[in-house]
């Protein structure tokens, strides 16, 4: 069902140029339909802030529950901004205070970049404690992603990451280890999910938070999980909201990082992401580049419009079904007041009577 323009907000259009439907207010207000409020604390990094929102609108977007979704995304002060960002930001942004006067139904909070491996040194950990926090006591359910997740796996459960000893970078299998969660109820009991981080919460660590592990990959490693009531608190280790490009935009970076001496050695390709073809492209093109910084002469072009054909989906369609399941369950259980989590008769330690 559609998303809700209440705002100017650019991704609006591009998202109604990629085919989502896309409600202007004075339609949404004549269709007799139930609205649902999310949140979505967008911590990525300048780069990466606009994708993030397109990313998460289209999931939301192509869920399936009858609803008219209204986002509303905020950020933290505390992260560093350009000034074409920040203009970003105070342009179609709403502060965490307005979220907290007006309420929500949901919450759906990124992952961002940091310095370093200890995440309480990092300037944002308080206010985003405070946002998770608030949200478990006034939010139906939040949806943590990535660095996320290994936040509210600190600061509430005592889990605290490890750093691995490279990084978990590609596309990777996993499998559905509880099947009677709703969450999961009808996708694939196999199914890929994108990762791209260096640390890691293990298996073992949820389980002694006495969290539900929903599924794994390779290594027990977990991608997907819930709180110990079942839904107050999802948690994604991975990156299903990835773009099909999003890897690729990444190891872009990393070519050009090397290239203008700011990394020391040649990136490696993110695991299972590149086919035969692509992967000549790019081998070829590493040649050249080498070729060229040992002869100090120009290094050619990117071959991004080359190697874009050949990339493959692989998560996408498991992704959706997961964040529609969701939302789904949100709609069941919120109250119609936004300021109130839960309907009435909904047991909070159990909402999902499992």
């Amino acid at each position: 069902m559609p998303l809700v323009a209440h705002n100017q907000l650019p991704s609006f259009n591009r998202l109604r140029g990629e085919g989502i439907k896309v409600l202007a207010p004075d339609a949404a207000q004549h269709q007799d339909i139930r609205e649902l409020h999310i949140g979505l604390l967008n911590m990525m990094p300048d780069a990466a802030l606009a994708a993030t929102e397109r990313q998460f609108f289209r999931l939301i977007g192509e869920s399936n529950p009858i609803a008219q979704f209204y986002v509303h995304p905020f950020t933290l002060s505390e992260l560093p901004r350009s000034e074409k960002t920040q203009l970003h930001i105070d342009q179609y942004y709403e502060t965490f205070e307005q979220i907290k006067e007006q309420g929500l139904d949901a919450l759906i909070i990124t992952g961002a970049n940091v310095i370093g491996s200890e995440l309480s040194n990092q300037e944002f950990w308080k206010p985003l404690i405070e946002v998770a926090d608030w949200a478990h006591e006034n939010v139906t359910s939040t949806l943590c992603s990535c660095l996320a997740t290994h936040a509210v796996l600190e600061f509430r459960y005592n889990q605290k990451r490890v750093p691995q000893g490279g990084k978990k970078w590609g596309v990777f299998p996993h499998r559905v280890t509880d099947q009677s969660h709703p969450l999961v109820t009808d996708i694939n009991t196999r199914f890929d999910v994108p990762h791209s981080r260096w640390n890691d919460v293990s298996r073992q660590q949820f389980e002694q938070a006495n969290l539900k592990v929903l599924a794994v990959g390779d290594n027990e490693c977990v991608h997907l999980a819930a709180s110990e009531d079942g839904f107050r608190t999802i948690f994604f280790q991975g990156h299903p909201e990835y773009d099909t490009i999003s890897l690729l935009k990444e190891y872009k970076r990393e070519v050009l990082l090397f290239i203008e001496g700011l990394r020391s050695d040649y990136p490696p390709f993110p695991e299972h992401y590149f086919n035969l073809k692509s992967s000549a492209i790019l081998r070829e093109y590493k040649s050249q580049v080498v070729n060229a910084l040992k002869n100090n002469l120009d290094v050619a072009e990117f071959p991004e419009s080359l190697v874009v054909h050949y990339l493959d989906n692989t998560w996408h369609d498991t992704a959706g079904e997961v964040v529609g399941n969701w939302v789904g369950l949100v709609y069941q259980l919120t109250h119609s007041d936004r300021k109130k989590p839960f309907m009435d008769e909904i047991d909070i330690k159990n909402p999902l009577n499992l």
